[in-house]
This record gives structure tokens, sequence and C-alpha cells, in this order.
């Protein structure tokens, strides 16, 4: 089995901890449990206009899908527009899950190449790699705005190996999203499944080639695989 060179990092609740979002959502007046609903909805849109061969930022499919949600809340009588604004102004001030700086920092010192992948942006990933100062770890940072096809599109994975100059086997897609670890390994690349607190795998996608609790266990796991 051919090692891993690469480990291409999902940015989006693997490595950044979105939950801060929730008193976000509670200070504007709506309820924090409708952050999940709101991410998996901006998911989904964003989804679905890569399977019809469109393409939206994350940014403006995100502010899309929040107007909606909080225009239809039962009793929520905010102003909209600094509503929406102050919740997404929320993703520029995410801090990395507490795991995450030792995990990152063992894999850059096995000698692992280290990048990233997100639907979001750049601009925000780099936000938060500087805020935990683990930017000079990584060589490059990679969105989907380039191929305009949002992951698990198999186009955003080829994306990411062509530009970075590394063969599809010999890259590890390391993600907390169980739909991201099956479109990694449809595209080619091995995947690596950040477990944390999640119960179990769908069995209709295809398994990961690694799964970890945390992110310095599965670092161990891929530095002895190299």
């Amino acid at each position: 089995m051919t090692g891993p060179r690469l480990v291409l990092f999902d940015v989006n609740e693997t490595l950044s901890d979105m939950s801060a979002l929730g008193a976000r959502f509670e200070e504007i007046g709506a309820p924090a449990h409708l952050l999940p609903t709101w991410f998996a909805g901006v998911l989904r849109d964003g989804f679905a206009l890569t399977a019809a061969g469109a393409y939206a930022d994350f940014l403006d499919v995100a502010q899309a899908g929040l107007r909606g949600l909080l225009a239809d809340l039962p009793g929520w009588h905010g102003d909209l527009d600094s509503a929406v604004a102050y919740v997404l102004d929320g993703l520029n001030h995410l801090a990395v899950h507490p795991d995450v700086a030792e995990g990152v920092r063992v894999l850059r010192d096995a000698g692992l190449r280290l990048a990233t992948l997100t639907n979001g942006s750049t601009a925000a990933t780099e936000r938060l790699l500087d805020g935990a100062e683990l930017r000079d770890c990584f060589e490059a940072l990679l969105d989907v705005s380039a191929p305009a096809a949002w992951k698990p599109a198999a186009a955003a994975y080829q994306y990411a190996t062509e530009t970075l100059g590394t063969a599809p086997e010999e890259t590890v897609l390391v993600a907390v999203h169980p739909w991201d670890i099956d479109g990694a390994r449809r595209a080619g690349l091995k995947a690596a499944w950040l477990q944390r607190k999640a119960s179990g795998y769908p069995a209709v996608m295809k398994a990961a080639d690694y799964t970890a609790t945390d992110l310095p266990q599965l670092a161990l796991a891929l530095a002895q695989d190299r």
C-alpha cells in the first residue's frame, strides 16, 4: 500500500469549532439549536447547485439560507440584514478544536505535506490557522471556487491533487463528514474519518481508510504509514 505523502484537511467542523456560532444565534434572538439546521441547509444548497452544474460561493449560500430561516422563525422580529451579518461575521472569529494543534504538529514533524480544501473560503481558513498559530504548518490553503464545484464532487478533489502535484492515492483527505470521506474515496484519494463524538458511519458510503477519535491519534497512524 502506498503511504500518504499529503494530508488534505477539510476545514468547517473538522478544523474549526463552529459551536461558538450558537451564542450569536442567541444574541440575535434565535435559538442556538438553529445552528446545525442552518449549516445542514448550507451544505444541501451548495451540493444541489453543484449537482445541477451551477456554483455559488459559501458565504452567498450561507447568507441566503440564514435569511430564509430567520424570516420564517415564529415570533422573530429582528432586523434581518444586521442579524444575518452578525451571525456570519462569527465565521471570522472561530477557533480550532482543542485536539487540532497537537495533531497538526505531529504530522508536520513527521515530514508529511499539509494543505486544506474547504467549501468555505481560503481567507477564513487563513484567519483560523493564524489565530491558532498553525499557518506555517500548511503549504497551501485551497477552496472550491477555482473548480466551481463543492465537495464531494470529484472535480474538487482533483483540483487539489493537481494543484499540489500529488497522486490521489498518496493523498489522505481528513474530515469529520462521512459525505466528504465518501467523495474523496470515489475520486481515488485515501480518506481519514475524524470521528470525535460521532456515533456511527453510514453503511451506504465508502468506508474510510483510517478512523480515529481525535487528531493526535490519527496523526500517529498516518505518520507510521508514511
